[in-house]
């Protein structure tokens, strides 16, 4: 048994929590209420919108992944679909709100 929460539970209180301090917070792509991995679109008004996600760092510990397409590739909406298109248990979810990559940290990087 594992010790890591299920992506489902990671979800809502990631939505609670943006949509209580004011911003918007929404499921573009339900995933596995289990163990299905997180793609978190961060629209943030600092930029273009970015993709993160739950990873693995080089010290073994838990963090986030810049999982932007680069430059030339697609657009981000392109992106997660195409991605979502091989995992259908992947979390599609997008934040709107002022220093969304901190509420995505401080959410699903609990252990």
């Amino acid at each position: 048994m594992s010790d890591r929460l299920p992506s489902g539970m990671l979800v809502s209180a990631m939505l609670r929590r943006v949509n209580d301090a004011g911003g918007l917070a929404v499921v573009r792509a339900r995933g596995d209420a289990e163990g299905g991995a997180i793609l978190i679109l961060l629209d943030d008004r600092a930029g273009p919108p970015r993709l993160v996600e739950r990873g693995i760092g080089p010290d073994g510990r838990v963090v986030l992944i810049d999982s932007a397409p680069g430059d030339s590739g697609p657009s981000v909406e392109d992106y997660w679909r195409r991605r979502r298109s091989r995992d259908p248990d992947l979390w599609v979810i997008e934040l709107d709100i002022a220093d969304a990559e901190r509420f995505a940290a401080e959410t699903i990087l609990v252990d």
